[in-house]
């Protein structure tokens, strides 16, 4: 494994804090745990702590010295100084000789001797962190040490890799009782400067920062090469089959299989493929060697404690898919709840889903499933990780990790769960498509959604604002032609792979076009129909058809406008493809609400917007002889509408489970457009 240290770099970043206040001790932490943070084959999301002994004034002008630590829901890969919380030093030394300390007990003890008590609770290793005497300590979850420790007789093995400065500790569950085990195993060897702890991961320690960091990359390497050195045998293969089912149709089943009937649960599926993902599932004893638990205890609280490998023919349809996925599915459930009773007798706990987070296909891929996007990317990358170590384990040897009982001990952790368990926003694990989404209305109606919990996915035909709108938003923008089916089919094969699927499309997308209706030509009239009715079509059939292989409920949500109901002079080039709209709205209602697929629109007149701009605002209301702020309050609320009150009521009806074929007015009041 090759070094990443620099000193120019380091300094660069000590400078940056220094200046901003921080001690260089903190200053150079930031940067020893950024490098071990940002090597995926070390440390793998919120993964790993790392600590600095310091001292530091509090507000009472009294100099303490403090572990600096890192902090709960802290990523080391781009950690600040706020992630490594201050905790006084000698209160957490002053219990080095008690017997045990309870995992609350240990957490409150540690928040109340925090030098501010608004940060972060201190990680749940941070007594291993401070009974250690060393100014640096670092603790990685290496690859390659978990590759060796994860066999039969790995002590052995790691005795003949590492030399004398290496310490051995047996697996036990992370807290205080590992806090002391680890200090016991130094003070007999006190010229240790590693510890290994078996099945779980390696400590480096130092009192200098590149040392400790050289020591991990030093100890990660041996184990590295001592793996390359071990006589291989290749993991025989199933023979591969040329399938017809892409991963943009199964991942909508899978969706669909993985929600509860007449349950709110979610789930997001992600799929992805590699060799090494290939490699693990096509292996003929896969189902053997994937069902014995995570490579590093931490990993079942991402991605439970093992998978689904499920079959797959060539002439497989989505419907005999559908029934493999059952069974196995099926199966998985009733082994996990007797997984759950075996290990919660007489115990005060509520069982979690019983829904694997991790689905291979064979010839396929991995579907990796989360509550929101970025979990489902996380399993994905646990996944990735623990079939790596697994395949190379089964090369050489058999995969042996810790057991079940123990698994389960951390997945029903109460102070890993509390890191998982935040409260669930209505739209939490929803996939929501908006067309025409970077115009007024359009992006208003994407930061509610967002707000609410929901995965968004912004479609648009504008590639220069589609290029802003990526660099400053975290979320899917992408480029689609709504008059295209080709373009969306397009668009949503993508969407499916990355989500697993569409819950809720709002139809936004449409343009305007003027003039008296004997004088407006074909061209233009078609065109207008094109955008402002087929394309509405097109978008929502196509989710229709991904909303049926999900086999749960869906919503189709569309912009309608108050032409559709009260033609306006000289505007029939829109009015009629919008009255078109209106009915197409009401028919999707009929024909797919036995399905659960719900259909409704917003009736929204003078809202500023990329179609009712500046111009138009003036013509409108020249026609009408009034002022333009006249002709924006001209209703009986005397009160302008705006792309929020049009956003607001796209929720509405979002999360109206009992409304379907439904018009809601978003106008001010105007009876004459109101709907009859």
């Amino acid at each position: 494994m090759k070094s990443n240290w620099s000193d120019t770099q380091a300094k660069k970043l000590m400078s940056k804090y220094t200046n901003l206040g921080y001690s260089k001790d903190l200053a150079l932490r930031v940067y020893t745990t950024r490098l071990l943070g940002n090597n995926k084959r070390l440390v793998l999301h919120g993964g790993g702590n790392t600590s600095v002994k310091t001292t530091i004034k509090d507000v009472d002008a009294k100099i303490y010295r403090v572990l600096c630590v890192k902090g709960s829901g802290w990523d080391m890969g781009d950690i600040e100084p706020e992630g490594l919380p201050a905790v006084k030093l000698d209160p957490l030394l002053s219990l080095k000789n008690k017997k045990n300390l309870s995992d609350e007990q240990m957490v409150n003890f540690q928040k109340r001797n925090l030098i501010n008590n608004t940060s972060p609770n201190p990680s749940v290793e941070t007594f291993l962190h401070a009974f250690l005497p060393h100014k640096y300590v670092d603790h990685t979850h290496a690859d390659a040490i978990l590759d060796i420790t994860n066999r039969p007789n790995s002590l052995r093995i790691c005795k003949q890799i590492f030399g004398p400065e290496v310490g051995y500790v047996p697996y036990i569950m992370p807290g205080f009782l590992l806090a002391k085990k680890v200090f016991e195993t130094y003070k007999k060897n006190p010229n240790l400067n590693c510890l290994i702890l078996l099945n779980h991961g390696i400590f480096t320690f130092s009192d200098n920062a590149k040392e400790a960091y050289d020591l991990m990359i030093k100890n990660v390497s041996l184990a590295e090469s001592a793996i390359k050195k071990m006589k291989t045998k290749k993991i025989r293969q199933i023979k591969a089959q040329k399938l017809t089912l892409k991963p943009s149709d199964i991942a909508p089943v899978i969706r669909g299989l993985l929600t509860e009937p007449d349950a709110d649960n979610t789930f997001i599926v992600n799929f992805r493929t590699s060799k090494d993902i290939q490699y693990f599932m096509n292996g003929i004893n896969a189902k053997k060697y994937s069902h014995r638990g995570t490579v590093t205890p931490d990993h079942v609280i991402r991605i439970k404690p093992y998978p689904i490998i499920v079959d797959m023919s060539a002439t497989d349809t989505i419907d005999t898919f559908r029934k493999r996925l059952e069974t196995a599915l099926t199966k998985y459930k009733l082994e996990y709840v007797s997984y759950f009773k075996k290990y919660s007798k007489g115990k005060k706990l509520k069982m979690l889903d019983p829904f694997p987070r991790v689905i291979y296909v064979a010839g396929v891929g991995m579907f990796s499933v989360g509550n929101t996007y970025n979990s489902s990317l996380v399993a994905g990358d646990v996944a990735e990780t623990n079939a790596k170590v697994i395949a190379s384990v089964e090369e050489t040897s058999v995969y042996k990790t810790i057991k079940e009982k123990d698994i389960f001990d951390i997945e029903y952790w109460s102070l890993e769960q509390a890191k998982l368990n935040k409260n669930k926003k209505v739209l939490q694990g929803k996939v929501v498509v908006i067309t025409g989404s970077l115009g007024t209305i359009g992006f208003e109606t994407y930061k509610l959604f967002k707000q609410q919990g929901a995965e968004v996915i912004l479609l648009d035909c504008n590639k220069r604002k589609i290029k802003q709108v990526q660099a400053s938003i975290p979320d899917l923008c992408l480029y689609a032609d709504v008059t295209k089916r080709g373009s969306i089919q397009k668009a949503y094969k993508f969407i499916c792979e990355k989500y697993g699927g569409i819950d809720i499309l709002i139809s936004n997308a449409g343009s305007v076009s003027d003039g008296p209706i004997a004088a407006v030509s074909d061209e233009s009239l078609k065109k207008s129909f094109d955008d402002n009715f087929f394309s509405h079509q097109i978008c929502a059939s196509e989710a229709v058809k991904i909303m049926l292989k999900q086999k749960k409920s869906g919503c189709l949500l569309f912009n309608i406008s108050k032409q559709s109901v009260n033609p306006g002079l000289n505007f029939g080039s829109y009015g009629l493809p919008k009255t078109a709209l209106l009915g197409l709205c009401k028919q999707y209602a009929i024909d797919y609400g036995r399905y659960g697929i719900r259909s409704n629109g917003v009736n929204a007149d003078r809202i500023k917007s990329g179609i009712l701009d500046s111009a138009m605002i003036k013509n409108r209301a020249k026609a009408r002889q009034i002022s333009i702020d006249d002709y924006m309050k001209g209703n009986l609320l005397l009160n302008e509408v705006t792309a929020f009150d049009v956003a607001l009521a796209f929720l509405h009806l979002a999360v109206s489970k009992k409304s379907t074929g439904a018009i809601l007015t978003v106008d001010g009041g105007n009876i004459a457009a109101s709907m009859r």
